[in-house]
């Protein structure tokens, strides 16, 4: 057998290192109390912190989302003694990064330590507000939103600022981050203060209802839309007819002024000692006193801060842990290999993604002359090892305390220095990073694009290097060797950081400034793109008589744009002596491009964009640097003109000044960027209709059995039903880490774990599998593939639809990552080091000579498509043909004819939660815990896999944390090759994908691509649009096999033509076959991408109308979208009625356009783009139709069982999944509104196969509309059963009598229910003849719709934006839980506005992004790359309202939610379209539409800006300047006309 590592001989040195003073054991404290030495001698020096609190003290609260730091869903609270305050000191950390043997005698506090639901103190504040605001939905990253929170709390930063600084480590995929930053602010120091004076129609808002009569009814606090409080007790108990309910309409609102300002909880806040000293009052006493060692004094328990030194011997590799620097730099030399660990973000993930393995680990945490920042009167000295975070605190204080000093120049430099850097340190990482990174680990990885490395070598920092017995001093400058190499020798150390600060004494009249510069994909937790440090001294020029100022000094230094930090020594070089002015700099910028080139296939891309990034940070310090400089010579002439007469001052200036250059007004706002900018406070209202019940499909008589069933008498007044914000049925277990995903499960006798064998490449042939490398690693139990599942009989085929994927390959390798096999052992790491080992033996595929085929362009080209996906929808009438139409069309000259092409984006489902099955072999067959939402399906292939009968094949789900979609179908292959290892080992087998492997394997959002032709018709004067033809082809990129992938297809067709009634359209769409994984469902299924084609192609029709017309006055395109909508009675171009019910676009679009003062809003924005050259505003104000129901028509019914107990409380087991979207919660107030009961009565437990069996995936956003429905059958047949006891018993008895005495008199207590979706209303045959309804049926139940308004701003030099405001309208019916619908609004419109801006999936392409091999691998696989909206990409107003409405066609006249909203979130995108049009009009000239991609990424908009720096980028001028390179350089003119149709790379 083979060792899993190496054998580790260290132990024989345990005596010689106990004799040097070592200890060799952990101490540990969580949650208050020492851990067991036993559990402690478990920990490993390889092991997280994460991996121990889970596998070993067994506390699952904390969850793995990425392993990399990058989500937040691990964090922990650390609590240690700091000697230097004299106080504890407590900040959150990555569980996922740290390991455990930094934590020695130090304090962790899990979530399950702040507050429970099962001990007597309850929950923490923090976790009662996350519930009662809703601030969780699939709950699997709220405990470590949770501790994050705790921590700020416990560390003293509460107030609001503090919050919006710092809350910036944490993922949430479901809420969209509002209820989170409106529960997070209530709780803090200033909340009252903040708000008490706002006014609620303009967040912040006004007035609280804290006294709201009924609010206990609500869970929330409101008022009514007029801002009176609203009483609920006037709520409706039953409902009123459709037609009348609204007579007495009341609108019911929240807002974060409200929920901040709750008198009665924030008077109960401020009294509660637990919540301001339970961190403190937690640490244990035991810990504390070891740490003060019975010291009385701080000086005495300075000097006792030293500890014993600390080894651990592992298993496989040892820990060291010394407490002197000497002590260090001897086990340095000693041990040569060993690995230096400080914070270990970014050795872990060394460790975990590149699979580095070190024998020895060494850590200098403990040693004080490592961590320390302080100032002398000629430099900042800053502790090699010294949390990122204290370098940003002390930079902090320092220019709070020094805000007003200004009276010489050097103490201005000292600022001028700690402004820098923290301005750049308060952009890097997370606080949870910041916490635990250090400078010296920063700039010995030598990272490319690290931050920090250029803004040092900028200042002309100097690190002071020790190794045993020597020192020396390297500039930083002259430290990065090559890529990821530096001047450290054997056995070296970074000591500490010395940044000069006493320039301007050495010379005088010299002004110095120093500014950090960064882009990245997302403004939070994200890896720059390109960062810049950049200093510059100026000074009176002495040869002109003091007339102007020169450049005495300068220094640049740029990461990302070179294998190392990159110094621009000949621009700098070349601005020496010459004025400061913009002639200067707009030479300097030519240099620069002729100085930083970067090749085509330069790793990471984005050559364009980096180059005109690296030009525009330049041009921004022109202009800081300008305006710091007026201000700075208006300082210096007061200060000369105080004195009397006025004389040369110590600085050495005299009067007169020279004049500094002049910045225009328009161009000021290129000075400002989001580094030195505030992290402006996230605000919303949601506004509902009074909470009632309407009946809706219930009322039908031919919808479920006819019972009698008068509401039952309540022993107890019902606190929650239909119609009420009722809070999410899991919430309280979500924030205390209580609820159970399946990897919480704990291990199970006998449990084996697994990892995935997967394939390298793509287009290829497996020839054969070396299994031996594997299997004599020990701790393996089996390695399993085709074969093994042959010799059980099972079958391999997979797929929803058609049967064309593989459980384990065979031969046919068609995407990366495809599933070669299993390997099962004892342990996961183990598990996931032997599947590594197995060796994969490819050919390629002699049946294929194509290249491998990666995007949808390959696809066309190579006719790779899958035929029988190909549909088309063609309405055209009166025997003419869209191309005749469209003929006829371009020779009127009043017609607008546009032809054209739209790329839209794929998405990754980034569920927290990845993919998770534990399968145990029962007597008779398996048991299957299966993060799924297709439990049916699951079952099916685990039972075919295994050759087991599906009766003796159960599968449980109890939630996910998220789906999404992305649960549908491709959570089934890893539950079935699991499945096949429980089965053939007979013991229990857990598998949990790893996120960079969930990613790779799992499929994606369809990327789409349209071409087009389409018309519209002047009329009224050529003062009126109207929609003509459309004629559009759509492509998907379909992956490797079909999956679900026709019928995405098919719902894009269905939305092409968004809410707007065309004169004809002709549609057809095709699924191309490539080399990716198979793509699959994802929220919206098809339709945001139809929606997002057809919105562009309107976008585009009237602005080629305003170009071919200048002179003529259009109305706004919000008028041109107005004016096309569907009216009442019109027909969808499928031949499906836009309404009953009642069509509402229009009437919503009215009330957003009026509520939100569009036409004010738009003069607003104009106005502001004609003052900022560099800064541009956009508004996009959108509507939204989506139709409900699987276009399947045999996926529509849904079953329920509910069990009525004789204490009168109620199970409900239902087909529906929960995963976030409160399904469980709804079914829950439907059935307790049913049984007339308090809601805590009602139960539904998890969704099992042996419960309700033959269940549809939940999906197409029914399953309210199916679950409850089908519940409420079960309900009415009780009901009807009890009715008789009932009577006999009168209206006075309890359900629980009623219950108990029918159980007495034999009455069966329990109804399955069931429910269909009408035949006349869903299923679509495409098989039918061409035409309406009538012939092919009609495909959608009825259509949830919306609208909504965002307003944005770009910054036009580096493409950063962010969203100023977004109000959404959406028409959902009368809602069962009002609350969980906002949340599903909110949630979807920032998953949509991530889809349409930050979230680009980046694939191996040897056209666009040659530089990733081989083709067709994911880059984007992992938080690091793939950058889903933060908490500060939330709008900063952010307002939901939901319509007064009703809907006969679901339950309780509810409306489905949880697609529709999606594609409001786009609105963001045609905003910054709009805003970037702005740039190019002033940039270019041009009025034309442009193809603007999506999604619109920082590249996208800063490239599309079309400047002259984007210009440059684009066209760069030689290298080298020579007399014969002068032909080669384009002419202005020739630069914009390529600028015009330039496009970023990006894979489609």
């Amino acid at each position: 057998m083979t060792q899993l590592s190496y054998e580790n001989d260290d132990k024989n040195l345990i005596p010689l290192f106990t004799q040097r003073g070592y200890k060799t054991k952990l101490n540990l404290y969580v949650n208050g109390k020492a851990i067991s030495s036993e559990q402690c001698s478990m920990a490993q020096p390889q092991q997280t912190l994460l991996e121990f609190l889970r596998d070993v003290l067994g506390l699952t609260g904390s969850k793995l989302g990425c392993a990399e730091g990058g989500c937040g869903a691990c964090t922990v609270m650390v609590s240690n003694y700091d000697f230097e305050l004299d106080s504890i000191r407590h900040y959150a950390v990555n569980a996922c990064l740290m390991p455990v043997c930094t934590l020695h005698n130090c304090h962790i506090t899990t979530v399950e330590g702040v507050g429970s639901t099962k001990s007597n103190a309850g929950l923490h504040p923090i976790q009662e507000r996350m519930v009662a605001f809703h601030g969780s939905q699939c709950g699997f990253c709220t405990p470590g939103i949770i501790v994050a929170l705790y921590a700020l709390f416990a560390s003293g930063k509460d107030s609001i600022a503090d919050i919006d600084e710092h809350f910036d480590g944490n993922l949430c995929r479901c809420t969209g981050y509002r209820p989170i930053w409106d529960a997070a602010k209530s709780l803090c120091s200033d909340a009252t203060d903040t708000f008490k004076d706002h006014n609620c129609t303009t967040p912040p808002s006004s007035s609280s209802c804290a006294n709201c009569p009924s609010k206990s009814k609500c869970g929330s606090n409101t008022r009514n839309e007029n801002g009176t409080p609203h009483d609920h007790n006037n709520d409706l108990p039953s409902g009123e007819q459709c037609n009348n309910h609204n007579k007495n309409n009341n609108m019911v609102t929240s807002s974060t002024a409200d929920k901040v300002l709750e008198e009665a909880y924030q008077n109960r806040l401020n009294d509660n000692n637990k919540f301001n000293s339970q961190a403190e009052d937690m640490f244990p006493d035991e810990l504390l006193s070891s740490l003060l060692q019975s010291t009385k004094t701080k000086q005495q328990r300075q000097q006792q801060q030293q500890q014993d030194p600390l080894m651990i011997v592992g298993k496989s590799c040892t820990w060291f842990q010394p407490t002197s620097l000497e002590g260090l730099l001897e086990l340095l030399d000693e041990f040569p290999d060993g690995k230096l660990v400080v914070g270990n973000t970014e050795v872990g993930i060394e460790t975990k993604f590149k699979h580095a393995s070190y024998q020895r680990f060494i850590t200098p945490i403990a040693i004080s002359e490592l961590y320390s920042v302080k100032t002398t009167s000629t430099s900042m000295i800053i502790g090699a090892c010294t949390p990122l975070s204290s370098i940003l605190s002390y930079c902090d204080n320092l220019l709070s305390s020094n805000e007003t000093n200004k009276s010489t120049i050097i103490v201005t430099l000292l600022l001028k220095t700690a402004r820098a850097i923290r301005d750049m340190l308060r952009w890097f990482a997370s606080t949870q990073i910041r916490n635990t990174a250090c400078l010296g680990g920063n700039l010995a990885t030598g990272s490319p694009i690290s931050d920090m490395n250029p803004l040092l070598a900028s200042m002309n920092a100097t690190l002071h290097l020790s190794t045993k017995g020597k020192s020396r001093k390297v500039n930083v400058r002259h430290f990065f060797k090559g890529y990821r190499r530096v001047d450290l020798r054997q056995g070296e150390i970074i000591q500490c950081i010395e940044i000069p600060i006493d320039k301007d004494k050495k010379q005088k009249c010299l002004l110095s400034y120093v500014y950090p510069f960064k882009q990245a994909r997302r403004r939070e937790d994200d890896i720059s793109i390109v960062t810049a440090g950049m200093s510059v001294s100026i000074t009176p020029n002495p040869e002109s008589n003091q007339s102007n100022f020169i450049i005495a000094d300068a220094s640049f230094a740029y990461g990302g744009m070179g294998p190392t930090t990159v110094l621009a020594d000949q621009t700098a070089k070349m601005l020496i002596g010459k004025p400061w002015n913009s002639t200067t700099f707009d030479q300097a910028r030519k240099d620069l491009g002729r100085e930083l080139t970067l090749q085509d296939n330069v790793p990471g891309g984005q050559v364009e964009y980096r180059r005109a990034l690296a030009a525009s940070f330049l041009f921004q310090f022109y202009l800081k640097v300008s305006l710091d400089l007026q201000t700075d010579v208006e300082l210096i002439r007061e200060s000369l003109q105080q004195q009397q007469p006025p004389t040369v001052n110590m600085d050495g200036w005299s009067l007169p000044l020279p004049p500094p250059p002049l910045i225009d007004s328009v161009d000021k706002s290129g000075s400002v960027t989001f580094l030195n900018s505030p992290k402006v406070p996230i605000v919303g209202m949601q506004t509902y209709p009074s909470p009632r019940v309407i009946p809706g499909l219930e009322a039908d008589p031919a919808a479920a059995p006819s019972s009698s069933s008068p509401k039952m008498n309540m022993s107890k007044a019902a606190t929650s039903s239909a119609g009420l914000p009722a809070t999410h049925a899991s919430g309280a277990l979500h924030c205390t880490g209580e609820a159970i995903y399946v990897d919480d499960i704990p291990h199970v006798s006998n449990m084996l774990h697994s990892a995935l064998i997967l394939s390298s490449k793509a287009n290829c042939n497996l020839v054969s599998l070396d299994k031996a490398p594997a299997l004599d690693m020990e701790g393996v139990v089996a390695v399993l593939s085709y074969d093994d599942l042959v010799q059980i009989s099972g079958k391999n085929e997979l797929g929803p639809i058609m049967k064309d994927e593989e459980v384990f390959a065979t031969k046919e390798i068609r995407h990366v990552g495809m599933v070669l096999g299993i390997v099962v052992a004892e342990s996961l790491e183990v598990a996931n080091k032997a599947s590594r080992a197995v060796v994969a033996t490819y050919e390629d595929n002699t049946n294929n000579t194509q290249k491998t085929i990666v995007s949808i362009q390959d696809a066309i080209a190579a006719n790779s498509y899958y035929e029988s996906s190909r549909h088309v929808l063609d309405n055209t009438t009166d025997g003419t043909t869209i191309n005749d139409q469209l003929s006829e069309s371009s020779s009127d000259p009043n017609s607008i004819l546009v032809s054209g092409e739209f790329y839209v984006g794929g998405q990754e489902h980034f569920y927290l939660e990845c993919n998770s099955t534990l399968v145990i072999p029962t007597e008779t067959g398996l048991e299957v815990f299966a993060s799924t939402q297709s439990p049916s399906k699951t079952q099916a292939y685990c039972a075919s896999a295994t050759n087991t009968p599906a009766s003796r094949v159960v599968v449980r789900t109890k939630r996910m944390g998220g789906g999404f979609g992305g649960k549908e179908t491709r959570s089934v292959f890893s539950s079935a090759a699991a499945a096949v290892a429980a089965k053939i080992t007979n013991r229990p087998v857990r598998l949990t994908l790893d996120r960079n492997v969930d990613m790779q394997i799992t499929g994606q959002r369809h990327a789409f691509y349209a071409k087009y032709t389409a018309s519209a018709t002047l009329i009224n004067n050529n003062t009126l649009l109207k929609l003509g033809s459309l004629k559009v082809n759509l492509y998907s990129n379909a992956g490797c096999s079909f999956d679900l992938s026709g019928p995405v297809m098919d719902r894009a067709l269905f939305h092409i033509d968004g809410v707007y009634k065309w004169k004809s359209i002709r549609a057809e769409g095709v699924c191309c076959k490539t080399h990716q994984p198979p793509h699959t469902a994802f929220r919206g299924f098809g339709g945001p991408q139809g929606i997002a084609i057809c919105e562009h192609i309107i976008d585009e029709l009237y602005h080629h109308a305003l170009y071919r017309h200048q002179n003529v006055h259009f109305n706004s395109i919000d008028t041109f979208r107005r004016n096309n909508m569907y009216q009442e009675r019109d027909v969808t171009h499928f031949g499906m009625p836009i309404s009953p019910p009642k069509w509402n676009v229009p009437t919503a679009w009215d009330q957003l356009h009026q509520t939100a003062s569009i036409p004010q809003q738009r003069a607003s924005i104009h106005k502001f783009n004609s003052t900022h050259r560099h800064k541009k505003r956009g508004l996009a104000f959108l509507p939204t139709k989506f139709g409900i129901a699987f276009t399947a028509k045999f996926m529509n019914q849904g079953g329920a069982l509910v069990h009525l107990y004789t204490d009168g409380t109620i199970l409900v087991s239902h087909g529906g999944t929960e995963m976030g979207q409160g399904l469980h919660t709804k079914v829950a107030q439907i059935t307790a509104h049913a049984f007339n009961v308090p809601l805590a009565d009602v139960h539904v437990e998890e969704t099992a196969t042996d419960k309700v069996a033959n269940t549809m995936p939940t999906a197409a956003s029914m399953s309210t509309d199916m679950y409850g429905m089908a519940a409420l059958d079960a309900c009415k047949r009780i009901l009807a059963n009890i009715a008789p006891v009932r009577k006999k018993l009168g209206v006075h008895a309890t359900l629980a009598e009623v219950a108990s005495a029918a159980h007495f008199e034999r009455i069966d207590l329990t109804a399955h229910g069931f429910h269909t979706v009408s035949n006349d209303r869903c299923g679509y045959d495409w098989d039918s003849p061409s035409g309406g309804a009538e012939n092919r049926g009609q495909p959608f139940n009825y259509f949830t719709q919306g609208v909504a308004v965002s307003i944005v701003e770009i910054d036009v030099l580096t493409g950063n934006f962010h969203t100023l405001r977004s109000d959404i309208l959406v028409d959902c019916g009368s809602s069962i839980n009002p609350m969980i619908d906002i949340g599903q609004i909110e949630g979807a419109f920032i998953q949509g506005m991530g889809w349409s801006t930050t979230e680009e999936m980046i694939w191996a392409d040897p056209i666009n992004h040659s530089w990733i091999t081989p083709p067709g691998r994911l880059f984007t696989s992992g938080p690091g790359t793939y950058k889903i909206p933060s908490p500060n990409d939330t709008p900063e107003v952010f307002h939901v309202k939901l319509m007064d409405s009703c809907n006969p066609f679901a339950v309780h006249s509810s409306k489905a939610i949880g697609e529709p909203p999606f594609f409001l979130g786009c609105s963001v995108f045609f905003a910054i379209k709009d805003a970037v049009r702005a740039a190019r009009v002033q940039n270019l000239g041009e009025n034309a539409d442009f193809e603007f991609r999506l999604p619109a990424t920082s590249e996208r908009i800063r490239i599309m800006c079309g400047d002259v720096i984007a210009q440059e980028a684009v066209c760069p001028p030689p290298p080298v300047v020579l007399e014969k390179d002068a032909q080669q350089q384009l002419t202005d003119e020739e630069r914009k006309q390529k600028m015009a149709t330039f496009q970023p790379k990006g894979t489609y």
